[in-house]
């Protein structure tokens, strides 16, 4: 198998021994058509094949398919759970209302895909170095895949829980796999050096059989956005300078264009989670996005299965577009809206008393009575990289100019000419406060407000978290209680 376009990699990958999550044992299923430890890892097919598998959890519950919406849409000041009341996604109604048990699904879903993911990384990294019947370009590319995917995981989790345990080498024995949380600092040590090994061995582009794989300006962007995290300002505004004026991406001049499949892996995208539709009608752990289900307006007939009306935006979020912000119709929902079939949004809806829903992952009744969707999800654009590189360089020319590009696309304006919607201000805090609140509604919906509102502060001095109850113990998630009670090295979050 030579194309990742759509990862289609077989779970059957499980089979070879690889971790099942941090303080579990390997799985043991029996080999399937004779393929063994013993027998693989011998051919470039092999290598493929297992660096596809490490992109496989970016498809599941715990990452873009369920958990990640949970936890960087609905636990931030975006959205709020919807459905259809009472019981109806009591995971997400924890982290809604920051009542979040350590058996909470979503908790425990996130870690585990986390390290599943990691500890496909590093099958890679430990067997592909000594296959020896492989080109050398492919060699490099399956490690510098491996690397960036493990940071990419390693981000996660330490932005959600905080100090994690840090495995780099395939464990040997349980007591290498139960060990305690590294501190953050080393943790995300090991992530920039990852990411720094990646852009050295990843390619700057891919063929068309390949596209949709990380190449060198995904890792530089997810740099660019660790160090934004850590506060490293200037490191980040290098790396987000560099894909900027390296890479040969641009901006749809349309903002809605990045959410077209038609457009998947387009001029504008740096990485995305490959969906395909068709082949996991009632599951939410891929390959399809089941968004398409469960964000659509409850019970109004415009998806394959009704619409489950999840993920609804808030009021206060909705009223603060400005004016002519043609980025609203794109995201949301609003009463009034038209449907492909005619009919009109209401002005309520279950779970929606402001007749609000997410509009953003729409793609209409394409598979009928398949709730899944071939829609990408974003998980770096270039637009961002133009936000980083004006937080980082603040109020100079260049950072007006970065922030302004975004914004002039916005309101439908050309990119490269000033407009009466500039920012102009020259006070650092002024000009921090309007990139941020540039990210909040060019990123909405992309899985990742409540890690900003984390990085910048906001969790709590934000007014719709204080409403949701938010605690401040609430910065970190709770260790899932299931891994506490195998690893007797790992300790709770105070709080929990």
């Amino acid at each position: 198998m030579a194309t990742i376009t759509k990862y289609t990699c077989g779970a059957w990958l499980l089979t070879l021994g690889l971790l099942s999550g941090c303080g579990k044992d390997f799985l043991s299923e029996a080999p399937n058509d004779s393929v063994t430890e013993a027998n693989f890892y011998k051919t470039e097919t092999d290598a493929i094949q297992a660096t596809n598998a490490a992109y496989g959890e970016l498809l599941t519950t715990g990452q873009y398919n369920a958990a990640l919406w949970g936890f960087g849409d609905i636990m931030s000041d975006l959205s709020t759970t919807g459905g259809g009341g009472g019981q109806d996604g009591f995971e997400y109604q924890q982290l809604d209302n920051f009542n979040i048990a350590t058996t909470n699904p979503l908790v425990n879903r996130l870690w585990g895909s986390c390290f599943v993911g990691i500890g496909r990384a590093n099958i890679v990294l430990e067997k592909v170095p000594a296959i020896t019947a492989i080109n050398p370009a492919v060699q490099q590319r399956c490690l510098g895949e491996a690397a960036f995917l493990r940071a990419k995981y390693y981000f996660d989790l330490v932005r959600l829980y905080g100090d994690v345990p840090l495995l780099t080498k395939l464990p040997k024995t349980l007591a290498e796999v139960n060990i305690p949380r590294t501190p953050v600092d080393q943790v995300y040590a090991q992530i920039e050096a990852d990411l720094k090994d990646a852009i050295t061995k990843l390619p700057p582009s891919h063929s068309a059989a390949d596209i949709g794989r990380a190449t060198k300006w995904s890792a530089t962007g997810l740099l660019a956005k660790v160090y934004l995290t850590r506060g490293k300002l200037a490191d980040a505004a290098t790396q987000a300078r560099s894909v900027i004026n390296s890479s040969g991406k641009t901006l749809w001049d349309n903002y809605g264009d990045n959410f077209k499949v038609a457009n998947e892996n387009g001029k504008e995208s740096l990485f995305e989670a490959q969906f395909i539709s068709g082949l996991n009608q009632w599951t939410t752990d891929g390959p399809g996005f089941s968004g398409n289900e469960f964000f659509g307006p409850r019970g109004q007939g415009i998806v394959p299965q009704g619409g489950y009306g999840f993920n609804i935006p808030e009021p206060e979020f909705v009223a603060g577009y400005e004016e002519g912000d043609l980025r609203r119709d794109v995201t949301i929902w609003k009463p009034g809206d038209s449907y492909p079939d005619g009919r009109k949004q209401p002005n309520s809806l279950p779970g929606s008393p402001n007749g609000y829903g997410l509009k953003k992952y729409f793609v209409g009744t394409v598979n009928t009575n398949i709730w899944d969707s071939e829609l990408n999800i974003p998980i770096l654009r270039l637009a961002e990289m133009y936000l980083i590189l004006a937080e980082g360089v603040g109020p100079t020319e260049e950072g007006r100019e970065a922030l302004n590009k975004v914004r002039r696309r916005a309101f439908g304006l050309p990119i490269n000419t000033p407009s009466n919607r500039d920012v102009t201000t020259t006070n650092p805090e002024a000009f921090t406060a309007a990139v941020r609140r540039e990210r909040k509604y060019e990123l909405a919906f992309e899985m990742d407000r409540w890690f900003d509102m984390k990085r910048t502060g906001e969790l709590f001095t934000s007014p719709e978290l204080k409403k949701k109850g938010i605690k401040s113990y609430n910065i970190v998630m709770p260790l899932p209680l299931q891994e506490l009670d195998v690893n007797p090295g790992l300790k709770q979050n105070p709080g929990y």
